[in-house]
């Protein structure tokens, strides 16, 4: 496939197929993010990767307290949402969380190291070290496209976060942007229907 046309074809996938995605397929996935643009030139990543089922259950069980249609329906109510297409874009999403993270062939955290405060920044620049880990995810969600993988990250809660680095061990310096799901999409998976933008109409030259 080429590059523009693996860009196009990624989409996100909440529901997985039960084919399994091999560990030489996942390193192509790793070495693609690894080639990302880095803040400092040090690509200070890691990949936390959960084969472990039941483990991985247990951690999901701590963290996702699952909706459904009628309990989503009240978030996005108080979220004061009023676009159709991204309400129901949201109606499905909600209830599938826990699940599309616990059925996904291949589970990762992405973790970058990250000097101060990610979400109390002193300047712009202060979110170099989160702006090129989500680089190094989009080079992922690319490739795997490229090999018809498809996925869906989640951003966890503070609470969240808190609780899977604890778990996992990871170190304190390290940031969890997302949890990043992949595979390959089950046959009832379903496809958000995309809101219609002209790229070229947010496209300003010189001025606004």
């Amino acid at each position: 496939m080429e590059t523009l046309e693996a860009i196009a074809s990624r989409q996100t996938i909440r529901q997985f197929d039960d084919r399994p995605v091999s560990q030489e397929e996942v390193a192509i996935l790793i070495r693609a993010g690894f080639a990302a643009p880095s803040n400092n030139h040090l690509r200070q990543w890691h990949f936390l990767s959960l084969v472990d089922l039941d483990r991985r259950r247990q951690l999901l069980d701590q963290v996702i307290h699952p909706l459904d249609r009628k309990g989503s329906q009240k978030v996005i109510d108080n979220w004061g949402m009023q676009d159709a297409t991204q309400r129901e874009m949201y109606l499905d999403a909600i209830p599938l969380q826990y699940s599309m993270l616990l059925s996904a062939p291949v589970l990762l955290i992405p973790l970058f190291d990250q000097l101060g405060s990610v979400l109390h920044p002193e300047t712009l620049s202060g979110l170099n070290a989160f702006a090129s880990i989500w680089c190094c995810i989009e080079n992922i969600l690319i490739a795997a496209a490229d090999q018809g993988l498809f996925g869906v990250t989640r951003i966890p809660f503070p609470e969240e976060s808190k609780i899977v680095k604890e778990a996992l061990h990871i170190p304190a310096t390290f940031e969890f942007p997302c949890w990043l799901a992949l595979g390959y999409p089950a046959p009832q998976a379903r496809r958000a229907q995309q809101i219609a933008i002209d790229p070229l109409s947010r496209l300003h030259i010189d001025v606004w």
